[in-house]
């Protein structure tokens, strides 16, 4: 790994887990996530997907957006677009963007450019401890909430139910942004 944020985002994760005096097996146990691949994404030597990043996020009792936060290392309570974090998922190519600034507060607003013909999906686990809503801001989205299908243009708001697992959706041509609204229960 050679950029800095996935170098951060390694020690930030090792960091999260030794701070809550949680082993590897203990986190593999709670996020799903075998122990030899935390291992290796603690020592840098695989780039974690989303997916995966949101499991041993939400195992830690964090967003994914805290977990980048921690990687950056940043307290400001002013996020300028050129210093906001991106993230690129090395599996479906998605941009991820935290657009709050790094802090502690109950919303977070994350936008996403998910290229034509991708899909992310994230368990349940992932929608736990937080609302979520999600804004087409353009393209088209597809959001799978558990057996329901979403079918979202431009401009369209969804408000997601119970915590069942999801996934997002491009079908079509050309990529999807949308913009992610968090808030902490």
């Amino acid at each position: 790994m050679t950029d800095p944020l996935s170098v951060s985002l390694a020690a930030a994760v090792r960091e999260a887990r030794q701070d809550r005096g949680m082993s590897a097996g203990v986190l593999a146990e709670r996020s799903g996530v075998s122990r030899a691949m935390i291992g290796k994404i603690e020592r840098g030597e695989a780039q974690p997907t989303a997916v995966l990043l949101s499991r041993l996020a939400t195992a830690l009792g964090l967003t994914l957006s805290e977990l980048i936060a921690r990687a950056e290392g940043d307290d400001r309570r002013l996020a300028r677009r050129e210093d906001q974090p991106t993230w690129q998922d090395p599996v479906t190519g998605y941009v991820r963007r935290a657009v709050s600034p790094p802090g502690h507060g109950a919303t977070e607003l994350v936008e996403i450019d998910l290229p034509p013909g991708a899909k992310a999906g994230f368990p349940a686990s992932s929608y736990a401890f937080a609302d979520h809503q999600v804004w087409v801001l353009s393209g088209q989205l597809r959001f799978h909430e558990g057996e329901v299908v979403h079918e979202l243009a431009e401009g369209d708001c969804l408000q997601l139910g119970r915590p069942v697992d999801c996934a997002y959706e491009n079908p079509g041509m050309r990529p999807c942004r949308y913009l992610v609204v968090l808030t902490k229960r």
